[in-house]
């Protein structure tokens, strides 16, 4: 019999990609491998991608938890990348396990990643020391996005602020712009790049063409937060078209 996981999401309100990419790659492993999905999702007021905003969203996530628990989904992905990292150094750690106390408290223990731990722990899978940043952020968050990474051990040799102040512009964004975006960078002697540092910025139809573009692992939050997602399941994190991480190399 096939078994089909539940995978809750913990979403910006006016979040519309992540529900849209996570899906598709998933989608795409089952043409290659007998499990099979069903999405869910609560959400958190956020509509301008500010710091203040960014933190009184981040303080519903755990009524979000909560209410994912209640569905009893096997596994939870905060998809705000930058609430998590405009928190301070580390919070993805502290989120993840306040996060997942709720689901105990409520009789359903359930594993929580955020796309912020995802792309961090991503980067240290592909052993990538050097990297290169593509956010749609204004300049200071952006700013304290690479000094996040930055604290996790990872040098960011050049990255490129989009500044798109309001969210769904930053969903509207065309990822055929990427590839170009990309080659204004300083590629010299990086290990990797993280094509859109933001569940929020579609970046999934340009990951191969920058592979192919630039001889670089391509890398996005959504592709990050799916990864985490597959090995907290158990499963094996392989899905086609997804760039090098998923491509089963690790």
């Amino acid at each position: 019999m096939t078994k089909t996981y539940r995978i809750g999401q913990i979403v910006p309100s006016s979040n519309i990609t992540m529900e849209t990419e996570i899906p598709a790659m998933l989608a795409a492993r089952q043409l290659i491998r007998p499990e099979r999905f069903t999405f869910h999702s609560s959400r958190m007021r956020m509509k301008t991608v500010s710091k203040d905003e960014l933190a009184a969203m981040d303080a519903e996530s755990d009524r979000c938890a909560l209410e994912l628990s209640d569905a009893a989904v096997d596994v939870m992905g905060y998809a705000c990348l930058v609430a998590i990292m405009a928190m301070g150094p580390g919070y993805h750690r502290e989120s993840q396990q306040r996060l997942r106390s709720r689901t105990e408290e409520n009789g359903c223990d359930t594993p929580v990643v955020t796309s912020a731990g995802a792309l961090v722990d991503a980067l240290g899978v592909m052993n990538a020391k050097r990297v290169v940043v593509v956010a749609p952020y204004m300049k200071p968050l952006t700013e304290m996005v690479v000094e996040y990474i930055r604290q996790e051990g990872i040098e960011v040799v050049d990255y490129r602020a989009l500044e798109i102040p309001n969210n769904l512009d930053v969903a509207r964004h065309d990822p055929a712009n990427l590839p170009e975006i990309v080659t204004s960078l300083d590629l010299s002697n990086v290990d990797a790049i993280v094509l859109s540092a933001c569940v929020q910025m579609p970046s999934l139809p340009a990951v191969a063409k920058v592979e192919a573009l630039t001889g670089k692992p391509v890398v996005t939050a959504a592709i990050a937060t799916t990864y985490a997602m597959l090995k907290a399941l158990d499963l094996e994190p392989i899905v086609p078209g997804a760039g090098a991480l998923l491509s089963g190399a690790y």
